[in-house]
């Protein structure tokens, strides 16, 4: 296994993973633990879980490479002038999916990704709970690493499997009337969906490993919410797109707010039915 990771497609890959996976040790402890929830000036819930992943990670990268800055969700206080003129960076969520983490579940992750030039190089999605590990990116590959085992190639699905449903990937928490509208007209073209529920960045991963089929965002999330598997996705044959159709980027803006975004897979057969659908 170790012989696997010394021959993967980037050279900051490898590191990255054992990075995102000791991020995940030291989260651990916090989990079921009764922590303590800060809120912060957003509102958006904070603990001391989060805190200890963000200085790891942050000590990690800057060790990895000193030159390369990093942008994370608990240090984004970035003036729009400095961050402009970064060519190439980190993104991340050191503990994406907080209210999940702070409610038992199991559904959080550690999110990095790096990025250059506002698209993403490559993306990592660690699982501190059970030890899976997503990671990808585009003209990389994507693979799922479980403990003890053999990382395994992903792939997304074009079409579902003979006797399966269409599956739509949902958040248990955000929705919006125009997701709904939307999700409502995919049903009416191809019949009853199937929506599967999870948390965090894992949305995305259900598609690229091919346990699921599209996963509409027309709800808010912020840049670190998805660039790391957006990586894994885009590894796997899917694609992240902007409503407009313009692929899904990251460039030096104010507000550090995604658009609304689709996911799925790239030569999925029911695509040329999206533009009449959110136009209608």
């Amino acid at each position: 296994m170790s012989e696997f990771f010394s021959n993967l497609p980037h050279p900051y890959l490898a590191p990255v993973i054992d990075l995102a996976r000791r991020a995940g040790e030291v989260i651990l402890p916090f989990w079921r633990a009764n922590v303590q929830v800060t809120d912060k000036a957003d509102a958006s819930p904070v603990t001391a879980a989060d805190i200890a992943a963000h200085h790891l990670i942050l000590d990690g990268l800057t060790a990895l490479d000193p030159s390369i800055p990093v942008l994370s969700e608990e240090d984004a206080d970035i003036a729009l002038a400095v961050r402009a003129g970064w060519q190439r960076w980190w993104l991340v969520d050191p503990l994406d999916g907080t209210k999940e983490f702070i409610a038992g579940s199991e559904e959080f992750t550690v999110n990095i990704a790096l990025i250059e030039q506002g698209r993403v190089v490559f993306g990592v999605v660690s699982m501190p709970t059970n030890g899976r590990c997503y990671f990808g990116g585009a003209g990389l590959g994507a693979w799922r690493a479980d403990v003890d085992a053999a990382p395994q190639p992903i792939r997304v699905r074009d079409v579902p499997a003979a006797g399966e449903a269409f599956t739509v990937v949902a958040s248990r928490r955000h929705s919006s009337p125009e997701q709904e509208k939307l999700l409502a007209g995919l049903s009416d073209s191809l019949g009853e969906l199937a929506l599967a529920n999870i948390g965090s960045s894992l949305k995305f991963c259900l598609l690229a490993e091919g346990a699921a089929d599209f996963y509409p965002r027309l709800a808010p999330t912020s840049q670190w919410d998805t660039a790391a598997a957006q990586g894994v996705l885009e590894g796997a044959g899917g694609e992240v797109l902007e409503l407009s159709g313009e692929r899904f980027s990251y460039p030096a803006r104010e507000s550090l707010l995604n658009p609304f975004f689709l996911a799925l897979p790239a030569n999925a057969q029911w695509r040329g039915q999206l533009p009449d659908l959110l136009r209608s």
